[in-house]
């Protein structure tokens, strides 16, 4: 019975509890537990029974919802954070503030994670490629990677060119330059080009002909002159104090006019005389430090910054934030001058490093490398000499009797195609239109371009001796003109056919000396020199990346 009545008075006490809960506190409203409602818990007997004469209860503190809602946020965008970024498939859709085209300064330029790096070559005709690399990679590396991945002749005259469309200004990377370091130093408007340049270190073969005597003085002034190898050691020996010296033209800043001043170039910069000739020291300002700047030629023409010659070239700072007024304009009185402005720019600056730069590919040789070897199709590199002029066919293991064969069965097919052009047999092509188009895949041939186009690209490939293309004569739609370079002169030379027993010949020389069709032409000069000055050495190239 006493416990029947200690429950009974506990049961008269619950109203009253529940009475003073629901009253006007806001602190019995239902909790918030890890983002859940949950009722309040209701007290045990022993606990009721020891608060019976208290009029108010112990109850759990509330989590406050915001805080809550903050910590789940936070957490969803860690996740979203580590997802990979997703283009917008409906890009229509978005606003102008959120458009999803991407501008090229919103691309990251490489991962952190990785050490890759994102780099865009362009070629000659303006088609560009994409290539990752990593940040040490040199630019002779990612010359011979594309040569590679393009499938053409490695033959270590492919550069890599540093081009300002806007600022009209280019130059050739030296192959132990860091690209990804160039890339970072350009500006918006810079891009990079994949070409060709014979005279990247034609300077080491032919050095009098890049320094002229007149141009050239020592510090112990010599009477007798300097010999080609001793030449070269005073420009890379550190111990020598050589120096270029002459007259340029220098563009005054904020100005269109220039003005000719004499100018001497040695290690610590180049300098100009403000008293005539004078190498007094109180006469010399400096115009520009050559560890601090990057020498350039300038490809937009006389016109645009009214230049007194065609021969401009330009020093630009490394950190240059590209206008005008930070250039410092040059212009020389020819083509030889520049090139000994430059090329003297070029040693002063780097010094014995170019000249490794030169021998690393002759020491690459013997090493068998993807890169260093010529490149070829599979195809090509599966075939082999065969005889089959016996019973049974045997390969030709001689590399001398293989090309006999080759050159024989050359003038056995063409005395094949006279033969059956003359009886009447039906033949894909005409003969006289065979030798008119045989030659279209070649490198060396441009088809219809101007005399001027001609000229620029013989420029820009470097106007070594040999250098040379064929092209569509514009006064005759008939013939042909060979540009060739000889003595950084452009020299062009017609191509016209003559018929002969109702075939048609090509000829350079009036028709003493006469060709089938343009391949026999290039190939005959190329081993002898003829009516030309010189033999045709280097074809101009183009490749498609």
């Amino acid at each position: 019975w006493k416990i029947f009545l200690v429950n009974f008075k506990q049961m008269l006490q619950l109203p009253r509890l529940y009475s003073s809960c629901s009253g006007p506190q806001t602190e019995s409203t239902p909790l918030l537990h890890n983002g859940h409602h949950t009722s309040p818990e209701l007290p045990s007997s022993s606990s009721l029974s020891a608060d019976l004469p208290r009029t108010s209860l112990r109850r759990s503190q509330p989590m406050h919802i915001l805080a809550v809602r903050r910590l789940q946020e936070e957490e969803l965008q860690l996740r979203t954070s580590s997802l990979p970024a997703i283009p917008n498939p409906f890009p229509e859709l978005c606003s102008p503030a959120s458009s999803p085209v991407l501008s090229p300064g919103s691309l990251p330029p490489g991962d952190p994670t990785t050490g890759k790096h994102i780099v865009k070559i362009f070629s000659e005709d303006g088609v560009g490629k994409v290539v990752e690399i990593p940040a040490d990679m040199m630019a002779r590396d990612l010359c011979q990677l594309l040569v590679y991945k393009s499938h053409c002749l490695d033959d270590n005259s492919w550069v890599l060119v540093e081009h300002h469309p806007l600022l009209g200004l280019e130059r050739c990377l030296e192959d132990h330059e860091l690209v990804v370091q160039v890339q970072a130093s350009m500006n918006s408007d810079g891009r990079f080009l994949f070409r060709k340049n014979y005279a990247k270190y034609e300077f080491f073969r032919n050095p009098l002909t890049f320094f002229p005597e007149h141009m050239v003085a020592w510090c112990q002034e010599t009477n007798h002159t300097i010999p080609p190898s001793q030449l070269l050691q005073n420009f890379l020996s550190t111990n020598s104090c050589p120096e270029i010296q002459g007259y340029l033209y220098i563009k005054e800043v904020g100005r269109k006019s220039w003005k000719k001043v004499y100018m001497f170039l040695r290690r610590s910069g180049l300098y100009c005389s403000t008293k005539g000739a004078s190498k007094e020291p109180r006469h010399l300002q400096l115009l520009a430090d050559l560890e601090d700047s990057n020498i350039f030629t300038v490809i937009t023409g006389k016109k645009q910054h009214s230049a007194p010659t065609d021969f401009e070239f330009c020093i630009k700072p490394n950190k240059s934030r590209g206008e005008m007024k930070e250039l410092r304009m040059l212009c020389a009185e020819d083509e030889q001058s520049r090139t000994c402005w430059m090329t003297g720019f070029r040693l002063f600056k780097y010094g014995i490093i170019l000249y490794q730069n030169y021998k690393l590919p002759q020491q690459r040789k013997p090493l068998l490398s993807p890169f260093s070897a010529p490149v070829r199709s599979v195809s090509e590199n599966s075939l082999v000499a065969m005889d089959f002029s016996g019973r049974i066919g045997r390969v030709i293991d001689n590399p001398v009797e293989a090309q006999c064969a080759a050159m024989e069965e050359g003038h056995t097919w063409r005395k094949r195609t006279q033969r059956m052009n003359v009886i009447g047999s039906q033949s894909p092509l005409h003969h006289s239109t065979l030798n008119s188009v045989i030659h279209i895949a070649q490198l060396w041939y441009y088809g219809r371009i101007t005399r001027e186009e001609s000229h620029r690209i013989i420029h820009q490939q470097g106007q070594v001796d040999g250098l040379f293309l064929v092209r569509v004569s514009q006064s005759n739609p008939k013939a042909f003109v060979l540009t060739l370079c000889h003595h950084k002169k452009i020299k062009h030379f017609q191509i016209l056919p003559c018929e002969e027993d109702g075939q048609v010949f090509f000829s350079l020389d009036d028709g003493v000396t006469k060709f089938t069709d343009l391949i026999q032409l290039v190939e005959f000069y190329q081993l002898n020199r003829g009516v030309l000055p010189c033999k045709l050495k280097h074809p101009c190239t183009v490749v498609a990346l």
